[in-house]
């Protein structure tokens, strides 16, 4: 694994929001660290310190003790990190005396406290920093007051404040006094090349209690006099329940009852291995009022669509169908995809207890602000009676923006009138979830003269759109003719965002595209990339999103560190580059044979993601983003046969294993721009660098995936491996 580091960066949702309270306290979007003198020792116990709350987000002890509450939900993206990394280094205090813990839901203080679309630090980069040095200049007007100076011939380093005669005064020693000014309107934001803290490799805040596990995630969570549930979903998508017996279930020593909920049966009893072991005792009937759904009938659905002519149209450059007419050659393809489960590792769980003063809810979910809207919506409740807790959560990939078990939790207990702890096992998360929806895409091209002069790209989706999103993305701009247009057909089987929305598979379609295309056209792939991003140079259109000039530099960075078209023999390349949620990536897989069957190899990554705020953070959202994806693309299936999913567990559903890890090679370009997204650029552009490579070594073309669907592809017995 090589690292080239640049700047610094990160990704997710966040937000801040910067005014003065009427107390003369300061809300400066975000609660900070510890800092001050190097004689202040962390102690081990923060609830003893005497903390001064500074404003609405930040803690100043008189002892010089920070904290900062981070306000978005941390799925393992590492914002509780990240984040607060921006606020200390504008603050100026020392990472190593920093405490850091999770908000709660407060949408009077904070905005945008979500995680999704790696957002995070794209929208908090300057908010955040800014919090940092407005709550520094306060503690230095308040210091430059006490010593009857003027502020500007103060200055800050690592929590300690010093005067031109070199009197120091911590910020602990001031906080109180700092707290009670004038808010400033401008302040000022360090250079990158004064930055101390962002840049730097960070370890994950929350590592000691993740590896000694102490509490943390949602299913650690307990309350006194609280029981737990379990449900029992309709066995396929499009049924509701008739009847049930649950008088076996009953009979299981501790369980307290069996209720009908919805079209659901709820089980509540006194722990999980209770509830779970009776609801496999109950006999129930279901029944639906029309035929259920097969991955047979979306099959033939989503063709009819692709062969109709009813569409949105996206967006519409030029005359395409004139410059199909004109064409010296056309190139048509289909690709297909199948759902996908989330398969957190953490099944989905949340605990609920609605009284008559309020709703509290503790748990992980990745839209906490929207979640309790809905649960005070269903009850009839006002929106400040629900207090809404976020763990720590193990995996989201967008599963946890569908608040649905957060809801069920809280109208079980308020069914029951008792603190509930709902909890899905794995099967319950895998067969009532929400899932990536099955996509076809038919993408057709037009030639004239050596020059791509038509694109036309047409999806067809079950239930909503995905391409929708990105009508702007490459190569838009870049073909004089250019055409998105989507459908979709309504269906009884949940979906919604999966990791990397639309980009996941998309990429991968357009990519092997686009690799078929240059073959067709007889000129090297990577300098067909080179040659469309030619016309975007100097466009007017603001509606391009993507910068060819970011995009240029990545695809040459990856072909000089993958060694593209050097290899020996026995290794077979593709080549990929893809811009998605912000962010610039190009990346080459290396594939070799191995007892008669392709192996991936190596991986080379080459992103701008501007400015690295935790390189270490940053890494391992690349790398796990691309293990992601080729484990996926590989080897992710999931169907249904009338309406019943065709996996519910891990024994059938097929995960990428450890030893089928590619070796990953980053490569980080160099940047002071603004940061953008990490947690999922990586994972779309993998697919096609894969097929790509798969073409080189079998001479044949994958239009489906998971590639493993391609038996064809995965005997190569006249080619050997070295090495």
């Amino acid at each position: 694994m090589s690292s080239t580091k640049t700047a610094m960066t990160f990704s997710r949702r966040s937000f801040i929001r910067t005014s003065s309270l009427a107390s003369g306290g300061l809300l400066i979007g975000f609660n900070l660290f510890t800092a001050c003198k190097d004689a202040i020792k962390p102690p081990k116990d923060l609830s003893k310190l005497d903390y001064k709350d500074f404003n609405a987000f930040i803690k100043i002890a008189e002892t010089g003790e920070v904290t900062i509450f981070s306000p978005n939900p941390e799925i393992g993206q590492g914002v509780k990190t990240a984040m607060p990394m921006l606020i200390a280094e504008e603050l100026d205090v020392a990472w190593k005396n920093v405490y850091v813990e999770q908000g709660i839901l407060d949408t009077k203080n904070y905005t945008r406290q979500l995680a999704g679309g790696s957002q995070s630090i794209r929208h908090g980069w300057e908010p955040l920093r800014q919090t940092g040095a407005t709550a520094r200049q306060m503690l230095i007007n308040a210091a430059a007051a006490k010593w009857g100076v003027d502020a500007s011939e103060c200055t800050t380093n690592e929590g300690v404040i010093t005067n031109a005669n070199g009197d120091t005064l911590g910020y602990g020693d001031v906080a109180k006094e700092a707290a009670l000014l004038e808010v400033p309107e401008n302040v000022t934001l360090k250079k990158v090349s004064d930055f101390k803290i962002i840049g730097t490799d960070t370890y994950n805040v929350d590592l000691d209690k993740i590896v000694t596990g102490k509490p943390l995630y949602g299913m650690d969570y307990k309350a006194e006099g609280m029981v737990y549930a379990a449900i029992i979903h309709p066995p396929a998508f499009g049924q509701k329940l008739v009847s049930f017996d649950a008088a076996e279930a009953k009979a299981v020593t501790g369980v307290e009852d069996v209720l009908k909920y919805k079209d659901n049966i709820v089980v509540i009893g006194k722990d999980t291995w209770t509830v779970f072991k009776a609801k496999k005792l109950i006999k129930a009937e279901w029944a639906s009022d029309k035929d259920l759904e097969s991955t047979e009938d979306h099959d033939k659905i989503l063709t009819d669509i692709l062969d109709g002519n009813k569409f949105d149209t996206r967006r519409s450059d030029g005359n395409i169908k004139k410059a199909f007419a004109n064409a010296d050659m056309v190139l048509e393809r289909t690709y297909e995809s199948p759902f996908l489960p989330h398969n957190c590792m953490e099944p989905m769980n949340f605990y609920a207890n609605v009284t008559d003063d309020k709703i509290h809810l503790v748990g992980p979910i990745q839209t906490p602000e929207g979640t309790a809207k809905h649960v005070a919506h269903l009850l009839e409740r006002n929106e400040e009676e629900v207090h809404l807790e976020m763990t720590r959560m193990g995996g989201g990939f967008g599963r946890r923006l569908f608040g649905t078990f957060v809801v069920e939790a809280a109208e079980i207990s308020n069914m029951i009138k008792k603190p509930v702890k709902l909890v899905y096992s794995r099967e319950d998360d895998m067969t009532a979830g929400i899932y990536r929806p099955a996509i076809k895409y038919r993408i057709k091209a037009s030639v004239k003269e050596g020059k791509v002069t038509g694109y036309h790209l047409k999806e067809a989706c079950i239930n909503d759109n995905m391409y929708g999103l990105i009508p702007n993305f490459f190569p838009a701009g870049a073909v004089e003719n250019y055409q998105v247009d989507t459908a979709n057909y309504k269906s009884a089987i949940t979906t919604g965002a999966w990791r990397a929305p639309y980009a996941n598979f998309l990429s991968f379609s357009e990519q092997s595209f686009f690799d078929e295309l240059a073959e067709l056209m007889e000129v090297d792939p990577v300098q067909l990339r080179l040659d469309l991003l030619q016309n975007v140079k100097g466009t007017t259109d603001e509606r391009i999103e993507y910068s060819p000039k970011r995009m240029e530099k990545v695809i040459k960075t990856a072909v000089e560190k993958s060694g593209w078209g050097t290899k020996q023999q026995d290794t077979y390349q593709g080549f990929v580059a893809y811009y998605c949620h912000n962010t610039h990536v190009a990346q080459v897989a290396d594939i070799v044979v191995k007892n008669n069957e392709p192996v991936v190899k190596k991986i080379t990554c080459v992103v701008d993601c501007g400015i690295v705020v935790n390189p270490l953070g940053a890494l391992n959202q690349i790398e796990g983003g691309i293990v992601d994806g080729v484990g996926h693309a590989m080897y992710g299936n999931f169907s249904f046969k009338d309406g019943v999913p065709s996996d519910s567990n891990f024994n059938s559903y097929r995960l990428i294993r450890m030893n089928e890890v590619p070796e990953i090679g980053t490569h980080i370009i160099e940047s002071e721009l603004a940061p953008t997204g990490l947690g999922e650029p990586t994972l779309p552009p993998v697919g096609g660098a894969i097929a790509n490579a798969l073409k080189a070594l079998t001479g044949k073309r994958i239009y489906k995936q998971p590639f493993i669907n391609n038996p064809d592809l995965f005997k190569v017995p006249n080619k050997t491996i070295v090495g």
